[in-house]
């Protein structure tokens, strides 16, 4: 046994520079966690395609109960960037039906189609990073060439990741991953792995029609929004890691994800606004979120399935339990 009297003074064993390491990290721990009290931010961020649908509500009504918990704020933002496939009306008709369900979302309402300004500094930021490069490889030629299929389809073999070929011009513009595990553990405690390299492949921030991509302007609104958690559907989950990558790259702190399980039709496909939208009136919303809630694994007493919306919401504000919720298999 080592006793400090064996040593000069002024001198520290390394038992007790471990000790005084931790009691420093202890204390350290406690600043941070006062100097980072905000609240936290969750989000719900719908594509305007169509009305609202049971698959869509479940996302919303978990990530509101998560941040409400948490005594946080809960943002919307409409994902509209890909114009030809937004519905006219689609995106009021949306928040029409998250105030009859008394879903009250915090400050203004963010539109992807009005943030190309911040999509296109980032891009440049990553551009003076060395973090992306400029791809002429047309749909058919990535088909042609890709070495084998990740998650999302083929893999882009890297055919314009050291310079254009000769006489072609740029059609996109890609980021440069790493050959890299990116892993991390989700708010619901499950751990998830993906090698960008191997599973995704460089991947297009910017197309080549123009529009930013989805990994790209998400990161950028999540984080210039100042979102901390992240709650949305497991069909998502083969972004997150890129999300992440382009986090770091970009300087931005990382939020928390949680995945929620999919809600699935008849014929084993995740309900979307083609298998039909929610029959929403002024009787039924407290139903429909206690259905929300009751399918994440929440046990809401039976009688408040006739209850307000604004009830349901309150008990599951107060009594959400994330380590009930189902595992996200997608």
């Amino acid at each position: 046994m080592e006793s400090q009297g064996e040593w000069p003074a002024g001198i520290l064993t390394v038992r007790m520079l471990a000790r005084h390491y931790l009691n420093m990290m202890s204390i350290r721990e406690k600043i941070a966690c006062t100097a980072v009290a905000s609240p936290v931010v969750g989000r719900f961020a719908p594509s305007p395609t169509g009305a609202l649908h049971f698959g869509s509500l479940v996302t919303a009504v978990g990530s509101y109960c998560l941040a409400k918990r948490a005594g946080g704020l809960w943002l919307v933002r409409m994902e509209d960037l890909d114009g030809p496939r937004v519905v006219a009306g689609a995106a009021a008709e949306i928040l029409r039906s998250l105030e009859m369900l008394d879903l009250h979302w915090d400050g203004e309402v963010l539109y992807q189609s009005q943030r190309t300004a911040a999509y296109e500094a980032a891009l440049e930021r990553l551009r003076k990073g060395g973090h992306v490069f400029p791809c002429a490889c047309s749909r058919k030629e990535v088909l042609a060439s890709a070495p084998h299929r990740g998650e999302e389809g083929p893999v882009y073999a890297g055919s314009c990741r050291e310079g254009l070929p000769p006489n072609r011009e740029a059609r996109a513009w890609r980021m440069r991953v790493p050959h890299q595990t990116v892993a991390f553990r989700d708010c619901l405690g499950t751990h998830h792995q993906q090698c960008l390299a191997s599973e995704v492949g460089d991947f297009v921030l910017r197309r080549a029609d123009g529009l930013f991509a989805y990994q790209l302007a998400v990161v950028v609104d999540d984080a210039e929004s100042g979102v901390t958690q992240v709650v949305r559907g497991a069909d998502l989950l083969s972004s997150t890691p890129r999300q992440i990558y382009l986090h770091h790259c970009l300087g931005y702190a990382v939020p928390c994800y949680a995945h929620l399980p999919l809600v699935l039709a008849p014929n084993g496909e995740k309900v979307s606004k083609r298998h039909g939208t929610i029959a929403l009136d002024d009787s039924n919303g407290g139903k429909l979120i206690w259905q929300a809630l009751r399918f994440l694994g929440q046990q809401v007493p039976e009688a408040l399935q006739a209850a307000p919306a604004r009830e349901v919401l309150f008990w599951g504000v107060t009594h959400f339990d994330m380590t009930q919720v189902p595992s996200a298999e997608c």
